[in-house]
């Protein structure tokens, strides 16, 4: 098969539901556009319902939004019971939202904005949402990490908050690394299920809306240079595309650019950094999450809880 997958090798979705958590603009963006054209039943879970129903009137097909927002454990569990209610069955979760280089803030339950967010907000939607994917064949979990994910490559148990002292890169890497544990994670949770698989990918580096946060004098130099390193969101979005839709995609596999340094290009299978595969850090980072969400995933430790 060669290299060059593009939205054209995506099947025939019909009759099956996505839910794409950020899918107001950007990557999420452009992952529900295709997905609704393929003929999926797409929900656009989002932070800012407005900007959602706007996003959804400029889709074509049976396109939904849903209010979620990752900052708040209330509006996660809401949101899920939501969908859970909505529907009989998931077929795709696409954890895509996230933020980046913000300034030192917590979330609404008092975790570090960007490990709350990126990680801690899609551990507990998938946990509450995993009861109606498990029954469903092909369906999969697909979370989208980074590149940034080997930026001080660590998960900072001594001071996961980030309260002593804070990186905005260093948060974000870490969150992004997050993102990597708990998919090799879940994967190993759910292979003896048989139905639903976890996979990651990542989309280079993309003009979006991310990186608004990033301090000037790191923004002001990279705007220059832009247009010769970044892609846009259509291309970013596909490694995410093929990691959801591609019949060969086994559980555990992280797709990315195939471009020079993963930049840009059409997606293929990627490795991740040495210690995102660290299986000790791996399984004491889910058991922590489940402690700071009070989420219990209904494979390997019992059923979630809400």
């Amino acid at each position: 098969m060669s290299e060059k997958w593009t939205t054209a090798r995506i099947p025939d979705q019909r009759g099956r539901v996505a839910v794409v958590t950020g899918a107001n603009t950007g990557l999420g963006y452009e992952t529900a556009r295709a997905l609704a054209e393929r003929g999926a039943s797409v929900v656009l879970a989002v932070r800012d319902v407005a900007k959602g129903q706007r996003a959804a009137a400029r889709l074509t097909g049976d396109v939904s939004v849903q209010a979620l927002d990752l900052t708040s454990l209330d509006s996660v569990r809401t949101a899920a019971a939501a969908l859970r209610s909505r529907f009989e069955r998931i077929d795709l979760l696409i954890n895509n939202a996230g933020v980046m280089y913000t300034p030192k803030s917590v979330t609404r339950d008092g975790f570090e904005m960007q490990f709350g967010t990126n990680h801690l907000g899609h551990f507990a939607l998938t946990g509450l949402l995993l009861e109606a994917m498990l029954p469903v064949p092909g369906s999969r979990v697909v979370t989208v990490s980074s590149t940034g994910h080997r930026i001080q490559a660590a998960i900072h148990f001594d001071d996961l908050q980030w309260e002593r002292s804070y990186s905005r890169a260093g948060a974000y890497g870490q969150s992004k690394l997050a993102n990597l544990m708990f998919t090799y994670e879940l994967q190993r949770r759910l292979a003896a299920h048989g139905t639903t698989v976890a996979a990651a990918a990542h989309p280079g580096v993309s003009s979006t809306e991310l990186t608004r946060n990033t301090p000037a004098a790191v923004r002001v130099p990279l705007d220059r240079v832009a247009p010769l390193i970044t892609q846009t969101p259509a291309m970013g979005a596909l490694p995410t595309l093929r990691a959801a839709t591609d019949p060969a995609v086994l559980g555990g596999q992280y797709y990315g650019p195939g471009g020079r340094f993963e930049v840009r290009g059409h997606p293929r299978l990627v490795t991740s950094s040495p210690e995102s595969y660290d299986l000790a850090v791996q399984r004491r980072l889910w058991g922590v999450s489940e402690e700071l969400t009070g989420v219990r995933f209904p494979v390997g430790s019992g059923q979630a809880v809400v």
